[in-house]
């Protein structure tokens, strides 16, 4: 009987990986084109409309072009590049063309973070200073000095942990007076700094509020891509090259661009005049950043650059349940953690929706207010970049368009509106 048990035992390990290549081969392991988008559930005709919308808005000088991907239980239901990449050089949008996604990045090292989370290497209520001990006994804002952005702190009642910085309630703001005079990049920096440098310089400077208290969007995933560092004894930029972006098949996406892809980064545009319009923005590092400087910053949270489909492959991975390529990058059950709400009954801004470890998470308020599932998750970037995953209806899609800055946010949701209209 002994016998008997442990060779059944042996014979179920050595299924055992045969059984997990089967459950990821069940899922689509590369985007192939539907036959027809309606042989997925899409209308053509809807889909033509939400493309006549994009038309319409390079028209009226909204943007100047935009790349757009949808894909349905791994089929591509529409890919396209549409309009200008660069309207005074008479340059024409490319599939393959790089823009800055800038946020969509921390999606990105929220999964690099996850990985080693897996990995055993933290706890989520670990606090940050057990690995970055220039966190520990955090302050709390009491007041700023307007004259000399000087300020006054008290002590804060609790540590900063790591959850709280994947789910942006740690107190850790964007650009503000102290952190400026602090030299704290805002976003991506061109200097010969890196993270090392940086992130322990902002764990002296004080939170906006007690840890946990208030939804506050900010440098939190940049914190995290330091953590990353910390704990792989690898650059960010390596690690999303090693462990993400080359199993997945994702090949050009990167902190800073290679010399010979320079030609393929959108131009940049921005909103003029209370009537619109657009016109490009002057050469500085809000265009450059990507081919330009000491290129040793890697912004965890704004710093990538990237296409419609490497970003889709991600997005993909996701809604596969973490694999895409054949490999797997996270398993199921942490997915299902990240796309939880974890921040209670705190909202993100006016949304009504909620956050998780890395995503916005559309909740029932949400819904009510567009078409998105309860349950799908997105998030977008400054530059005018978005993409959602919506396990229900088994469908990514990311639109990418190059204005900075602009009053005229929404297009992005107009588009994935028209996209859910376009479902049986």
């Amino acid at each position: 009987m002994k016998t008997q048990l442990l060779l059944s035992l042996l014979l179920a390990s050595l299924l055992m990986p045969t059984f997990a290549r089967a459950q990821a081969s069940a899922k689509p392991q590369q985007f192939t084109p539907a036959k027809t988008p309606e042989s997925v559930g899409v209308s053509s005709a809807q889909l033509q409309r939400a493309e006549e919308m994009l038309l319409k808005k390079i028209g009226e000088k909204k943007i100047a072009g935009a790349v757009a991907l949808v894909a349905r239980k791994g089929q591509v239901v529409y890919h396209k590049a549409l309009g200008m990449n660069d309207i005074e050089n008479n340059k024409s949008m490319q599939k393959d063309n790089i823009f800055r996604i800038m946020s969509m990045t921390k999606a990105i090292t929220s999964v690099a973070v996850m990985m080693l989370y897996e990995e055993g290497k933290f706890m989520l209520d670990d606090p940050i200073s057990k690995y970055i001990p220039a966190f520990k006994a955090p302050k709390v804002l009491v007041e700023v000095n307007k004259k000399d952005s000087s300020f006054s702190a008290k002590s804060a009642q609790k540590e900063i942990t790591i959850r709280q910085l994947l789910n942006h309630t740690a107190g850790i703001p964007y650009e503000n007076e102290f952190y400026a005079k602090a030299q704290i990049p805002r976003f991506y920096s061109i200097d010969k700094i890196t993270l090392a440098d940086i992130i322990p310089k902002l764990a002296q400077l004080p939170l906006m509020h007690e840890p946990s208290a208030q939804f506050t969007y900010g440098l939190n995933i940049d914190v995290l891509g330091y953590l990353v560092e910390v704990l792989s004894g690898k650059t960010l930029a390596q690690f999303f090259q090693e462990r993400i972006f080359e199993p997945l098949g994702i090949v050009d996406s990167y902190f800073f661009l290679p010399e010979s892809k320079y030609d393929r980064l959108v131009t940049v545009y921005e909103e003029v005049g209370e009537k619109g319009g657009i016109t490009r923005k002057p050469t500085s590092h809000w265009t450059d950043y990507p081919i330009s400087g000491a290129k040793t910053y890697f912004s965890g949270g704004a710093g990538l650059s990237s296409t419609a489909l490497d970003y889709a492959k991600f997005c993909q991975m996701l809604l596969n349940g973490g694999t895409f390529n054949g490999k797997r990058i996270l398993g199921r059950k942490t997915i299902e953690l990240m796309t939880t709400n974890q921040i209670g009954e705190l909202e993100v801004w006016d949304r009504g929706n909620k956050f998780g470890l890395g995503f916005e998470i559309v909740s029932e308020k949400g819904h009510a207010k567009a078409p998105s599932s309860v349950g799908a998750y997105e998030w977008g970037g400054m530059y005018y970049t978005h993409y959602w995953i919506d396990p229900k209806e088994d469908l990514i899609g990311v639109v990418l368009f190059q204005v900075f800055p602009t009053n005229g946010w929404g297009i992005e949701n107009q588009f994935k509106a028209m996209i859910y209209e376009s479902l049986d």
